[in-house]
């Protein structure tokens, strides 16, 4: 057997040893169960899924921020208690209907990484779902509940937008986190441009 196959079967082992810890994670979310048990069948079900569906291997941006990791783990921890509480609300509230909608979200930094990992955080957000995905366009469908204006069905398009710039923070590729950066740059140059224009001063 060549030594090339085992560093090669090795390399694949470690490129997706993160992918398989994040299938248990969503198990247990899944379950709602964070037990011995529930840890134990969900490396059952990883390992069964990637062995059977085997795919080939998918290479990580190979960027971590730790800093907008926790940040992102906290507002997307608040942002599930917040969806909870708010579907609670509208089942309890006779008063009118929470209205539904399919919305179609185009996202800025798509691949397939960016692309799964939004989807996966608007799906676990009580109050919408992810119906459907264009791999192709980078397009999201989500189905989404709590539309009653044209301004609600915008705003969930904003905030499922914002979960991909906050996505791209923590571990989007250096190519996609350059190009957030200069498209947030962008607004805040061109005013200071008019700034400058007009005869005052930048901050």
């Amino acid at each position: 057997m060549s030594p090339e196959i085992p560093r090669n079967a090795w390399r694949d082992v470690r490129i997706q040893l993160p992918f398989l810890l994040w299938l248990v994670v969503l198990w247990m979310l899944l379950w709602n169960q964070f037990t011995v048990l529930s840890l134990v069948t969900g490396i059952v079900v990883a390992i069964f899924v990637t062995r059977v569906f085997r795919l080939p291997t998918v290479e990580l941006s190979g960027r971590i921020n730790v800093w907008w990791s926790a940040v992102f783990l906290t507002q997307f921890l608040a942002a599930v208690v917040h969806g909870a509480l708010l579907v609670a609300w509208q089942v309890i509230d006779f008063r009118r209907q929470p209205g539904t909608a399919i919305i179609e979200v185009k996202l800025r930094y798509p691949d397939d990484l960016v692309m799964t990992h939004v989807s996966v955080t608007a799906s676990l957000i009580p109050g919408s779902f992810v119906v459907e995905t264009d791999r192709l366009r980078g397009i999201l469908y989500l189905h989404f509940i709590g539309a009653r204006s044209m301004d609600e069905v915008e705003k969930q398009r904003q905030d499922v937008l914002r979960w991909e710039r906050r996505i791209v923070r923590a571990v989007g590729s250096r190519e996609q986190y350059a190009a957030l950066r200069a498209d947030e740059g962008r607004p805040l140059a061109h005013t200071r441009a008019r700034t400058n224009a007009s005869g005052g001063q930048a901050s």
